[in-house]
């Protein structure tokens, strides 16, 4: 099981949204390119701490924001003929990119350990390519679970909500992240398990 499950459901509430812009020329690709340069600078204002760890609050905000986008994109693409190839490069690598931009705000927190976020940028562009490969094998695309990229959008934002409060951090954060990854060794371990089981 995994959050991406719940996506259906989530772009049916979007679709007369994506409707509306469509009709005003909002495209497909505008949309992926506002997500990951939203992420960005989100993932920068938390990070640099200028104002204290109140804008980690930010993060969960966003991430509610760019699922959203995400979802839009997808419809619009799909729905309203704005399908292209430029739109498929755009749409993984802005996920990667966004990735990254939200995770790396947390080596701010002096309670996480360096390593563990580091791990979880590198392990997150890593289940997302075993999951790009599968066309290349004569598979489709993978999203299998358990930790894909609705997972780790929903534990990066708990994590920034987290700080973002002020709430303590003990040593139940730091066991936490390597829960984490081992989700995310066995996410890769699966997604190559079933592309090589769907080529076959």
């Amino acid at each position: 099981m995994s959050l991406y499950a719940l996506k259906p459901k989530f772009q049916n509430l979007l679709r007369p949204l994506t409707v509306s812009l469509a009709q005003r020329g909002v495209t497909a690709n505008q949309v992926t390119l506002f997500a990951a340069g939203g992420s960005i600078v989100v993932g920068a204002l938390a990070g640099l701490g200028f104002f204290g760890p109140t804008l980690f609050l930010l993060i969960p905000l966003w991430l509610l924001i760019r699922m959203g986008l995400n979802a839009i994109d997808g419809m619009l693409a799909r729905e309203h003929g704005q399908k292209s190839t430029l739109g498929a490069y755009l749409n993984e690598l802005g996920d990667v990119i966004s990735d990254i931009a939200l995770v790396l705000p947390l080596l701010a927190v002096p309670a996480f350990a360096p390593a563990d976020i580091w791990l979880f940028a590198l392990l997150a562009v890593v289940v997302e390519c075993a999951g790009l490969i599968g066309p290349l094998v004569g598979a489709g695309r993978r999203y299998d679970g358990p930790f894909g990229k609705s997972d780790r959008a929903f534990a990066i934002g708990a994590f920034a909500l987290w700080v973002g409060l002020g709430w303590s951090l003990g040593v139940f954060a730091l066991w936490l992240w390597r829960v984490l990854l081992v989700l995310m060794l066995v996410t890769i371990v699966r997604r190559v398990r079933a592309g090589i089981a769907q080529a076959q």
